[in-house]
């Protein structure tokens, strides 16, 4: 078969599946009519935010929730609706969703909000401290609330500290017409205990819990996604309740049980098969494992990295930090780097182990005391392979398997 004919075929099945009606229905930033087990969360944010109809500033609303929990898709639901009975109700108020994951900077931030209100800015050339003046201005100008949702806001907050979360807690106090409430949403239950208490107490003025989702929620949610996302009688039974015990073993995260579930029907629509099996589940939950050890991998530090790569390199035999270390320092010495302590390199082992990338057991030693015996929990090939888009390391793995 050609080239031509592959793709041909490929894009031929692709338009007619037999397998989706609407793949979309299953992806994390669909937002449904009706978000299931979520009435409380739903409740509770409508009504903090219900003074916008009066003209009249909301409180601030600081949200917390294990990742898949709802936070991002309630905090939108709730604020579609509101535009919505704003249109019939002649109100008008603003609001602007901001993932700070990617949006990491005070700049980019004010950016955003410059936009939400019409105000056009350049991407580089003014202060931060002038693109929030221009904010400012507008806020009064236009004389409405604005919601500013401050999604991952820990994001931010870790690469540029709380100055401007400080900020944005007074504005209201330079704003003579306009009004402005702070949504913030984070998985960090802690966040809160690392800013400045000025800003805590401005920022926390009222705070939301989200708990997981158990099993027979989940399962709930997927069947009722399914119905739009799949072509009638081509899941097998058992395909919903697995996603839904997979991710309710992983602190029931919802995006993780969609992801199973959509992958696996991509998975039987690329092997051409008639129907979505258990098995079809099994391997989406292998592929969707190796891209998020791929994506934490790549988001890691330098030296995190180069001591995954100095585990690698040692065999992936469990090693004791002070082992680890050593082949650490000579990998830093290869690259004329100056190597971090070895108390920092113990954290940095705590932290990858805390993501699961690595196992970091503790064994007692008799009167040697007590030792952490460290061992890969990746796949090294997995591992090697993005390791290997770093330049740096890639010269080193080069060199290593050259030997």
């Amino acid at each position: 078969m050609s080239s031509e004919d592959i793709f041909k075929k490929v894009i031929e099945r692709s338009l007619s599946s037999n397998i989706f009606n609407d793949r979309e229905v299953l992806r994390p930033d669909y937002i449904p009519n009706e978000l299931p087990h979520r009435d409380e969360q739903i409740n509770r944010i409508s009504s903090i935010l219900a003074p916008i109809f009066r003209g009249e500033r909301p409180s601030n609303i600081f949200i917390y929730g294990l990742t898949g929990t709802g936070k991002t898709a309630v905090v939108k639901y709730v604020l579609i609706k509101f535009e919505e009975y704003s249109a019939r109700l002649g109100k008008v108020f603003k609001y602007s969703y901001i993932n700070c994951r990617y949006d990491d900077t005070t700049y980019r931030v004010l950016t955003r909000l410059a936009d939400t209100l019409g105000v056009k800015v350049p991407f580089t050339g003014l202060s931060s401290s002038e693109v929030f003046r221009r904010v400012v201005t507008a806020l009064d100008s236009l004389g409405i609330p604005l919601v500013v949702i401050l999604d991952e806001v820990d994001a931010l907050v870790k690469k540029c500290g709380d100055e401007l979360l400080y900020r944005l807690t007074r504005v209201n106090e330079e704003l003579k017409k306009g009004k402005v409430t702070i949504v913030g949403v984070t998985n960090d239950v802690n966040f809160m205990d690392r800013l400045d208490p000025r800003v805590r107490s401005s920022l926390g003025e009222e705070e939301i819990i989200f708990p997981p989702y158990d099993a027979i929620q989940l399962e709930d949610i997927l069947t009722r996604r399914a119905i739009k996302a799949f072509k009638p009688g081509v899941l097998e039974d058992g395909v919903i309740s697995l996603c839904a015990s997979i991710a309710a073993k992983e602190h029931g995260d919802a995006r993780r049980a969609l992801d199973l579930l959509r992958v696996a029907g991509e998975i039987a629509e690329r092997e051409g098969a008639e129907k979505v099996s258990k098995n079809h589940v099994l391997s989406a939950r292998m592929e969707i494992e190796k891209d998020r050890v791929s994506e934490v991998i790549k988001t890691l530090p330098f030296h995190s990295k180069l001591i995954l790569l100095a585990l690698t390199i040692s065999g992936g035999d469990s090693k004791t930090t002070g082992d680890l270390y050593n082949i650490y320092k000579d990998l830093c010495r290869s690259l004329n780097l100056d190597p971090v302590t070895q108390r920092r390199v113990s954290d940095i082992i705590s932290e990858l182990d805390m993501v699961g990338i690595i196992n970091a057991k503790v064994v007692n030693r008799g009167r040697y005391g007590k030792t952490r015996l460290i061992s890969l929990n990746t796949d090294v090939e997995t591992l090697l392979k993005v390791l290997k888009e770093e330049q740096r390391l890639g010269t080193l793995i080069k060199n290593f398997r050259s030997r």
